[in-house]
């Protein structure tokens, strides 16, 4: 059975490919840029751009799902929800990586992924453009361009090599400060390749492990399989499995490790409460608070509250390091 649905999930990729190729690196009025504005989001999400490949990519997909699994649900990022309460959900993203598209980079993707009673158990990430398809197939070796892959990452978050699509997914407080001792704690932190960072990870290429928030289910359901099957890990930032019934308790926050150890250590941060923090990123350090006063110095007990939140992502990093969590 899903021999035949990844087949026919081939098939949607093929054909948002031929939707999607002839605006590469066309002028703004060739693409019809618009701006899709969603409340409660993000500083990177509030405000997304969507381009008519966008739209005609996702609709020649859901076009023949609907003619050949009529019966199966569909959640698509540009033309919404049909039946999410089948067995099997097709979850489309036509270009994830928008920004990279239209401004001519070849780091965005088609995410496809199939869902069966909500659990990914089919995902694709496709690039058009480098002609590279990643396909995962649950309890199957993952593949890129029909050869198999696996995840070859470091032991250790200090060696690590970490992407995130930018900072300003990450929303002020908590988040972020968790994100920001992320960032202290591995070697290199990298920025800017949407789904192609996770491709990277399965395929061993040198990329460890990848740190977002904020993503919607069309943005991490195909990417699930395609780890998973090469050898790595993700879940949300408690650890979950990443399904379609915890999609709101997990709050579309995502960590994808090249393996368990990496994953285990990254958890240990992103799990590990912080001090107070204000609502706009400030490490808030009460007075009572002798030992971690001592940790940041005495300028900190002075100012008491003006410790700004990458300080805090440092800090936490250190402390966990020194105190343990």
């Amino acid at each position: 059975m899903l021999e035949k649905h990844a087949a026919f999930a081939n098939q949607l990729a093929d054909a948002a490919r031929k939707e999607i190729q002839p605006y590469w690196r066309q002028s703004r009025h060739a693409l019809g840029q618009q701006i899709k504005v969603e409340d409660d989001r993000s500083v990177f999400q509030s405000a997304s751009p969507v381009t008519l490949a966008d739209r005609a990519a996702e609709h020649a997909m859901r076009e023949l799902i609907t003619e050949q699994f009529p019966d199966h649900g569909i959640i698509g990022e540009e033309y919404g929800v049909k039946d999410e309460d089948a067995d099997w959900v097709w979850v489309l993203d036509p270009v994830d990586g928008t920004r990279s598209f239209i401004t001519g980079k070849p780091l965005f993707g088609t995410l496809i992924s199939l869902l069966y009673k909500g659990n990914p158990v089919i995902g694709i990430i496709d690039q058009c453009i480098l002609n590279e398809r990643w396909l995962g197939i649950s309890g199957q070796e993952s593949t890129l361009n029909g050869r198999p892959i696996k995840t070859d990452g470091v032991g250790l978050l200090s060696d690590a090599e970490m992407y995130s699509t930018t900072p300003d997914m990450f929303r002020h407080g908590d988040e972020l400060c968790k994100f920001d001792a992320m960032r202290g704690a591995v070697r290199t932190p990298h920025y800017g390749a949407d789904c192609y960072a996770y491709a990277l990870v399965a395929s061993g290429f040198g990329a460890d492990i990848v740190v977002e928030a904020d993503l919607g289910l069309f943005d991490y359901c195909a990417l699930v399989p395609v780890i998973e099957g090469a050898g790595g890990v993700i879940t949300d930032w408690k650890g979950n499995n990443l399904t379609l019934s915890n999609h709101e308790s997990s709050k579309g926050r995502v960590l994808a490790s090249a393996n368990s150890l990496l994953h285990s250590q990254a958890l240990e941060i992103l799990n590990t409460p912080p001090a107070a923090i204000s609502n706009d990123g400030i490490l808030m350090v009460r007075p009572d608070d002798d030992e971690l006063l001592a940790v940041l110095g005495d300028a900190s007990k002075q100012s008491n509250s003006n410790v700004s939140h990458l300080i805090c992502g440092v800090m936490l990093g250190e402390m966990i390091a020194h105190y343990g969590p």
